[in-house]
């Protein structure tokens, strides 16, 4: 048995993967809070890259039974990796690799200037054709269909996404998000990034958790945390968040498949070499909320900072800007709730890390790396992460590494 079982100090009780990792007291108290709500089912499963997040911790999977809980979610609803395995080996690469992140950087918008306003240069003035055909699908049954009926119901989410969302489609937007030209243990060229549903994603996820809130207070439910906010199934309101939700993770799913599109054409520019790419893409979520089965059970199952990890399953777990990263086959580990970690973890504030470590920390650790080596990355140091090897033993019997990747080039938003 490789996991821990915590007694949560109010009667919940908490599985927990973190053998040789630390779990920082402040997230241990949210462990507390969140397994002792009354509709969880069985009991909340901790991975390996558990730290403190928005109400629930971040690395967590919370089973809960007619409830959810629209901050455990998270406002980068549906944030999560693709990756994809091209025929191009290292030696195919340009002996200087700045040109391809600066192919990369041209098409696919990243960052965010003018407080996301019209002058931003992490969205598109005007959408291209891909995000647009994407938006409105075929029959007008695309993704601005779904925003436009969950708007209907809900205009104080604004009108104005319906103009926005296109821009956002093929964005990466900010702080960890990333693209990646990564090596694999045979020297195999993957694509690899990390981005969400972006601004739309984020409006839609607080919109949801201040009306859990303002229930709760109409309500006169108490909470040892306004974050553990909730809305009961059989409620309009929670109706509504699990449609919108849904949507919010479509959409982050193809902004990934959009923008892995055009990081492999930036890759055929700095590469002349005809290529092709030779497995499917990897598209997973790491912020969202599902419908499944467990325990004999039909339960809501939000992962927090998780993947799915049900047997034979395929998913991403990529540490930072200058460790390794892993493409993992699941094991279909039942207490998990067939899940696994997102990534590293963080083992510290993105405050602390630019207190921590100079621009000459970072440098190093990111030498082998073409990426951004400025004091605004400093947040992102590999220091600022939990140990990636660390993180992959102690879960092993939720998933077995398939490859092991080292990035050669990162683009960071």
């Amino acid at each position: 048995m490789s996991f821990e079982f915590i007694k949560g100090a109010q009667g919940g009780q908490i599985k927990a993967w973190i053998k040789g990792v630390d779990l920082e007291e402040a997230a241990r108290r949210q462990l507390d809070n969140v397994a002792a709500l009354p509709f969880i089912h069985k009991h909340v499963a901790i991975m390996p890259d558990v730290h403190w997040g928005m109400g629930a911790t971040i690395g967590s999977v919370i089973p809960t039974k007619g409830a959810v809980i629209p901050a455990a979610v998270g406002v980068d609803i549906g944030c999560g990796m693709i990756a994809q395995r091209t025929t191009l080996t290292a030696s195919d690469l340009p002996g200087g690799l700045s040109a391809l992140r600066s192919e990369i950087e041209a098409r696919i918008p990243h960052g965010r200037t003018d407080e996301g306003g019209e002058n931003d240069r992490g969205a598109w003035r005007p959408a291209p054709k891909q995000a647009e055909a994407v938006w409105s699908g075929e029959d007008g049954a695309g993704l601005r269909a779904g925003l436009a009926s969950i708007l209907e119901k809900h205009p104080k989410l604004g009108q104005g996404w319906l103009v926005r969302g296109p821009r956002h489609l093929g964005t990466l937007g900010t702080g960890n998000h990333f693209v990646e030209i990564c090596l694999d243990e045979a020297d195999r060229v993957w694509v690899m990034l990390h981005s969400g549903s972006r601004g739309v994603g984020n409006r839609i996820g607080t919109y949801f958790i201040e009306l859990a809130k303002r229930d709760m207070r109409h309500w006169f439910i108490n909470l040892p945390d306004e974050n553990l906010a909730y809305l009961p199934e059989g409620t309009q309101h929670f109706d509504d968040y699990v449609e919108a939700v849904g949507w919010a993770q479509d959409y982050a799913r193809a902004n990934r498949h959009l923008m892995l599109g055009a990081a492999l054409e930036a890759l055929a520019v700095a590469v002349p070499k005809p290529f092709s790419c030779d497995v499917a893409a990897i598209n997973c979520h790491h912020n969202y909320v599902a419908r499944e089965t467990h325990f004999g059970a039909e339960v809501l199952v939000t992962r927090k900072g998780a993947v799915r990890a049900g047997e034979g399953e395929l998913g991403i777990i990529p540490g930072s800007m200058g460790t390794r990263s892993y493409i993992v086959r699941g094991k279909g580990n039942k207490e998990s709730f067939c899940s696994c970690s997102h990534g590293a973890g963080r083992r510290m504030s993105r405050g602390a890390a630019k207190k921590a470590f100079t621009l000459d920390d970072h440098a190093r650790a990111t030498a082998h790396v073409e990426c951004r080596k400025d004091a605004e990355v400093i947040d992102e140091t590999p220091m600022a992460y939990k140990d990636i090897d660390a993180v992959i033993a102690a879960q092993a019997d939720l998933v077995e590494v398939v490859h092991t990747l080292r990035q050669v080039v990162c683009v960071k938003g």
